[in-house]
């Protein structure tokens, strides 16, 4: 048996880089076409941020909530749980989460910034765009191929950089930090795990944290 100090860190993970691309091949083989479906949300939900209004703010924040209530069923629990058993313990924030979304929603006073020339309105915005249209491709640029692509809404990396952008967009400013915090939990996890893996795009999930609190922190511009 070999001594407890001969481990690497990579090797508390208990699955290999090749089995954690497949986990996300074998994901979007079940729910296809649903993939098609999700980019159309997504594709929604930029739209509502875009040109905000009470219905689209309603719809776009409940859309959200059953995303990360979707993903965390599907995907965490039902795919990677079973290979890595310290996600089960991540799946109650993804619950929370959908929670905070719900009661954004239900609040009073919340809205989404408006300013056509803020900085956090352009950073917030390009992290959805880049959430729902290009991080689907980096598994593509990576060598791993559009079947293992990460889609918004079916799995939680490209969720979770969207829900970064909402947070950025979302007024009052005490709402969108409350919104940002597991979102950026779960991207520091999948950086490290991607790092122990040696996955390539572990800096990623990184920069959409540092984007996200850093548009946070900039003057919302004009309402």
């Amino acid at each position: 048996m070999s001594e407890w100090w001969s481990y690497r860190p990579g090797d508390l993970l208990m699955i290999s880089l090749r089995v954690y691309e497949r986990l996300f091949v074998l994901h979007n083989q079940a729910l296809w076409p649903g993939q098609w479906l999700a980019l159309a949300l997504g594709a929604g939900l930029l739209l509502a941020l875009w040109r905000p209004g009470p219905a689209r703010w309603r719809l776009a924040m409940a859309g959200l909530a059953a995303a990360w209530v979707f993903v965390a069923w599907a995907f965490l629990w039902q795919r990677y749980a079973p290979l890595n058993w310290g996600i089960r313990y991540l799946v109650p924030f993804f619950g929370l989460q959908a929670l905070l979304l719900l009661a954004t929603v239900l609040g009073r006073g919340a809205r989404f910034s408006t300013s056509a020339r803020g900085a956090s309105r352009g950073l917030g915005l390009g992290l959805v765009t880049y959430a729902v249209f290009g991080h689907p491709l980096t598994a593509w640029l990576h060598g791993r191929g559009l079947a293992g692509a990460e889609v918004i809404g079916l799995t939680p990396d490209p969720l979770a950089i969207a829900t970064l952008g909402v947070a950025v967009l979302v007024r009052p400013a005490r709402r969108g930090w409350a919104l940002l915090a597991i979102p950026a939990l779960w991207c520091l996890t999948s950086a490290v795990t991607l790092q122990l893996l040696g996955a390539s795009g572990a800096w990623l999930p990184l920069a959409a944290v540092a984007i996200a609190v850093a548009a946070r922190l900039l003057p919302a511009g004009r309402p």
